[in-house]
């Protein structure tokens, strides 16, 4: 029996918990439901509240249709579970539209165990297809017909603009449908008045990009991956034997995949259907192979489209291609198609994650849809999640395909969206062979340096060739300083040409070299430095020690003025710890190497029955890797700094173990910040798991280590390194010539991604907003996340939506650096 001591200790940690729903309920403007819990499961008044009653009983329906990708099963477990959360039904539809119009045995009933283990799986579990019959009406009324008599009027439809279309169409004749049925006796009146109104949301997968709204589909990030490694792969054979190679990839009418992937494997040439080359490009073509092999590159990488034309409209093939090298340069030149591989594999963690917040958010759309309420299709912004009206995200689709029918091709990039328009500028700028000549220029050159500081990391390397080409592009003369600050107070500083940095993109670590080294000590030799090599304008990658360092150069200015200059952060940690970034180069590296290693441990337990496994990550005292890692990989919970766990929490966790266990699902999977808590280290959570649970399951632990800073960098952080340096040197350039130079707090600057946009905040300003202690921001975007972690593993938690409404804003989704 609970003492008076216990019981009063329980009461005190509900009410925390109350105050901290309110607090965060009292900053919030969505109108969203809030769905809440209490960790370890003590229920409060406020879940009794605010988890909606009247979903009790209710029924979602939730199918793909269309070609596949990776991370729909994702985005199906976020939907179930999520779904059963908050107490409704819901359904499995198989074979998309097909087992919507012959109902049976492809309708049935899901659970959360339905959904156990497919998180990292590529396609969909439940089956994709398209379906002839339900463009017809006959069709749709027995999809009406199977829907109703199984209590489904809420669907989540995951798919593209075509299956989202047919969709919303469905829904606009969903009551005279209901009325069909009635008179031909199908259904009852009661029937008809209970299910009066069909609810519809949209996520839309698809590895092609295609969709407009949107920054990222689901399945494109993977499919960029499975092209990425194909291409690392194929440059090694083509070095050995000097070859070039024509690789086609998917993508239908869009070219996102080809540009992002030829953007970030430095590919020659990129043929996409929006931007056709010139008339005369197989001269243009092959004069340029021809000068890079003079220059001593042995490989050549040509990129076509599946969809590429000319500017005729007219196909340009693998084989078309092919022969024009041949016959002209006369290279060794071979095609690889890479097909459908690009749609297979296992899910990214960007997916996973993407495809699992879509699928909870889908959930509370529905919850929010009224009779009044238009379609919409849940989207990502930035790394905001947000909802934008089907119909608008659909017809902007189509007015692509119009501009390019009409040969517009301006628009056709335009209507991409902005981050489209980048990536093809940025690539077309960073693959000339070297910089463009400007009159004069030599005599008025302004010197501009680049260092790394920290620890090494995914993206640094692109960072630092997208920061030397695109000051030379700007016209000044570019310096790498090596070993960081060490480095710079040492004058170790060589001036970097355009062909340097060649090839820099796919490598891991950094090659100018890295060091945590803070500048503090080291001021004076680093202006002396900074004044012997005329250095105007400094960039700054890495992570916090380079945030702090440059907080460092900031206030010491007053007293060394050759510290005077423009200084810009480019944040590079796999801790994702600095603070004025939302997302810093490297993290999405590490949290794919935590993913990959989580999916081969919990492989291994199929083989053991009733295994935990209890694994530690890197972060410093900062959580993200943790948190990220345990959604991406369907953690059963995350221990980390801010979020101090107690020995009940561990006791409750222990038990949640132990309930899984007598299902079909027999492994586990714990993640721990390497700092979480001072005292229940790896050790302490293995043994007390291992000792309450035995008998019931045996208990492993990992510590991953060194691994997570390892591997080439993934396509995201490939694609951001470029696009944050190439923005750092527009800022830069901008402030010399406006001649900023080190007397504005703005002159020495963090420039990050927060929420939708690229933000240049200055680091004295930042000061407050950081807790140096621990390393850490005071304030973290992905701590709303937390509480999706537990729900999905079946704990009981606190969730508030994080969506913001855009249905009217079509161009929501084009603003981010990330696409």
């Amino acid at each position: 029996m609970a003492t008076g001591e216990d019981m009063e200790a329980q009461e005190m940690r509900k009410m925390k918990s109350l105050e901290r729903f309110e607090r965060r309920e009292s900053v919030t403007t969505d109108p969203a439901p809030k769905i809440v819990a209490l960790r370890g499961g003590i229920e409060s008044d406020a879940l009794r509240l605010m988890k909606p009653s009247t979903w009790l009983g209710k029924a979602v329906g939730v199918y793909c249709s269309g070609g596949d990708s990776q991370g729909m099963n994702a985005a199906v477990r976020g939907v179930v579970r999520m779904a059963l959360y908050v107490g409704a039904k819901v359904f499995f539809i198989h074979e998309g539209y097909v087992g919507m119009v012959e109902g049976g045995k492809l309708i049935q009933e899901a659970t959360w165990e339905s959904v156990s283990g497919i998180i990292q799986k590529g396609g969909t579990i439940i089956g994709s297809a398209r379906c002839a019959e339900f463009r017809q009406r006959a069709g749709r009324l027995n999809a009406a017909y199977n829907l109703v008599s199984r209590g489904i009027c809420n669907i989540v439809c995951i798919g593209g603009d075509g299956s989202l279309t047919g969709a919303n169409l469905f829904r606009q004749e969903w009551q005279s449908l209901l009325q069909e049925l009635v008179d031909n006796a199908r259904i009852t009146p009661e029937q008809q008045e209970k299910y009066n109104f069909l609810n519809i949301v949209g996520l839309v997968g698809s590895i092609d990009n295609d969709f407009c709204g949107t920054d990222m589909t689901i399945g494109t990030d993977s499919a960029l991956h499975r092209i990425v490694e194909c291409i690392d792969a194929i440059t090694t054979t083509a070095q050995s034997h000097q070859r070039t190679f024509v690789l086609e990839v998917m993508g239908r009418h869009c070219g996102y995949l080809a540009l992002v992937g030829a953007l970030a494997c430095e590919a020659d040439w990129v043929f996409i259907p929006e931007w056709p080359p010139e008339e005369n490009w197989p001269e243009s073509m092959c004069k340029k192979l021809a000068q890079e092999r003079e220059m001593g590159h042995r490989l050549n990488i040509v990129i076509v489209s599946e969809g590429a034309i000319d500017r005729t409209g007219k196909p340009i093939t693998s084989e078309q291609v092919k022969n024009v090298i041949v016959d002209r340069l006369k290279q060794d030149c071979r095609i690889t198609v890479l097909g459908h591989v690009q749609r297979g594999g296992n899910a990214s963690a960007f997916d996973r994650v993407l495809g699992t917040r879509m699928g909870a958010e889908a959930v509370f759309a529905l919850m929010d849809a009224t009779p009044e309420t238009e379609a919409c299709v849940i989207s990502i912004d930035g790394n905001q999640a947000v909802r934008t009206n089907l119909m608008q995200c659909v017809e902007r689709t189509q007015m692509v395909a119009k501009a390019m029918a009409d040969k517009n091709w301006d628009l056709a990039v335009k209507l991409r969206g902005r981050s489209f328009v980048r990536n093809l500028t940025t690539y077309k700028m960073l693959t000339k062979l070297k910089a463009p000549e400007k009159p004069g220029a030599k005599d008025k050159q302004r010197n501009l340096a680049v260092m790394c500081i920290g620890a090494p990391c995914g993206g640094i390397n692109a960072a630092t060739r997208s920061f030397v080409r695109n000051s030379q592009y700007h016209g000044y003369r570019t310096f790498a300083v090596y070993d960081g600050i060490e480095g710079l107070a040492a004058g170790s500083i060589k001036e970097l040409t355009w062909m340097d940095v060649s090839g820099w993109n796919g490598e891991g670590g950094a090659l100018l070299g890295i060091k945590r080294t803070l500048a503090g000590d080291y001021l004076p030799a680093c202006a002396e430095s900074l004044k012997k090599f005329e250095i105007e304008g400094l960039v700054i990658i890495g992570g916090f020690e380079a945030y702090h360092s440059a907080l460092q150069f900031a206030e010491g200015r007053k007293n060394y003025p050759d510290l005077r200059i423009p200084i810009i952060v480019v944040p590079a940690t796999i801790s994702n710890n600095v603070p004025g970034t939302d997302f810093c180069l490297g993290a999405d590296t590490a949290i794919n190497e935590i993913c990959e290693i989580c999916d081969r441990l919990k492989q291994s337990a199929i083989g053991t029955r009733r295994r935990v496994f209890v694994i530690e990550t890197m972060g410093g005292y900062c959580g993200y890797l943790a948190t990220m890692a345990g959604i991406a990989a369907g953690a059963d919970a995350a221990y980390i700094f801010e979020e101090q766990v107690s020995i009940d929490d561990l006791r409750n966790d222990v038990r949640h173990l132990t309930a899984k266990m007598a299902t079909n699902v027999q492994r586990g999977l714990i993640i721990r910040n390497e700092f979480a808590h001072a005292n229940y280290s790896l050790d302490f959570v293995r043994r007390m798991y291992a000792e309450e649970g035995k008998d019931i399951f045996s208990c492993r632990e990992a510590v991953l280590g060194h691994v997570q800073q390892g591997g080439r960098p993934t396509p995201f952080d490939r694609n951001l390194g470029t696009k944050l340096a190439a923005r750092a040197i527009e800022y830069m350039d901008e402030m010399i010539t406006k001649g900023n130079l080190g007397n504005e707090p703005t002159s020495c600057a963090l420039l990050g991604m927060i929420k939708r946009q690229v933000n240049l905040t200055p680091v004295q300003a930042l000061a407050t907003q950081t807790d140096f202690l621990h390393r850490i921001p005071r304030t973290q975007w992905w701590m709303i996340l937390r509480p999706l972690l537990r729900i999905m593993a079946k704990h009981a938690s606190v969730y508030v939506s994080e969506i913001e409404d855009a249905t009217d804003d079509p161009d929501a989704g084009t603003r981010s650096v990330l696409g």
